[in-house]
């Protein structure tokens, strides 16, 4: 049976009006809101298509480790200065050093070549530096600068003891006989400001001489001390020192094959590098 077209708008009203009855009333539309108008949240929940609600657990997340050396204070003396020669009335008065009277300082050594002393120590010490800062600790520094005089090796002992520093060394070279190879750790002796902190001095040069061994090409001395490790009390950086402490002779700019790796970049990288590895050792043994 065909219905006229007002019969059929008639029903579809009335099937319209049965289905608004059927949903329970008449709701307005709602459009889905705009990403942009949601609220902010700083949850790393709400980016990550997991449940937002009270309920919800975040999921666990594996903990960063910090850097190995964080909130650690180390101490670096890059012995000597590049200007210590142009003064010599400052750098020859006398300061006492735990048990006798010394001069403030001295120019240092120098290969057949001119390289100084003075320049390789700051070197090393500025790398040294840079690996420790990136390992998240604090360094202290008895210079900044190779262009300058001084300070006194008290006042470095000084400038180190006061910083608190967990630990510190003194970077030097040797002006040894010419026929001489190696490095020597000078190691401080009891002497009254330095006996708590001998033993674990001592501890402290076992493992920059192990560092060295295994991660430069720098043999022992074979002139100086034995077995590369030398005790000393007439040092003021080991006679002063209130904290663990070694001054390392890297190495003998006299010596022609020791010149080349200490003036060697490559080599003053490695080290920093070992030093680094030799201060975690010790550190983490503490």
């Amino acid at each position: 049976m065909r219905l006229s077209g007002r019969a059929v708008a008639a029903a579809a009203a009335v099937v319209l009006v049965w289905l608004v009855v059927a949903c329970g009333g008449s709701q307005p539309h709602q459009p889905k809101a705009h990403p942009s108008d949601a609220p902010r949240t700083t949850s790393p929940r709400s980016t990550s298509g997991a449940s937002t609600s009270p309920s919800a657990s975040p999921a666990a997340s594996p903990s960063q480790p910090g850097p190995p050396l964080a909130g650690v204070i180390v101490g670096i003396d890059p012995g000597h200065n590049g200007l210590n020669g142009t003064d010599p009335s400052y750098l020859n008065h006398l300061i006492w050093n735990g048990r006798a009277l010394e001069t403030c300082d001295t120019t240092g050594t120098q290969t057949d070549a001119g390289y100084t002393e003075a320049l390789f120590n700051f070197r090393v010490a500025t790398f040294l530096r840079a690996d420790l800062l990136r390992d998240g600790a604090k360094v202290v520094m008895t210079r900044t600068t190779n262009a300058g005089v001084g300070p006194c090796v008290n006042r470095r002992a000084q400038i180190i003891n006061h910083s608190r520093a967990s630990v510190a060394i003194d970077i030097h070279a040797d002006g040894g006989p010419a026929s001489g190879r190696g490095f020597a750790v000078l190691e401080p002796v009891a002497d009254g400001p330095n006996n708590q902190v001998v033993a674990a001095s001592q501890q402290l040069g076992r493992d920059v001489r192990s560092a060295l061994l295994t991660q430069t090409s720098m043999p022992v001395s074979t002139y100086d001390g034995v077995n590369g490790v030398v005790y000393r009390n007439d040092l003021a950086g080991l006679n002063l020192t209130r904290v663990p402490k070694i001054l390392i002779e890297c190495g003998n700019m006299r010596n022609a094959t020791d010149a080349t790796l200490l003036t060697s970049t490559r080599f003053q990288h490695q080290l920093a590098r070992a030093f680094e590895a030799a201060i975690l050792r010790f550190l983490h043994k503490s």
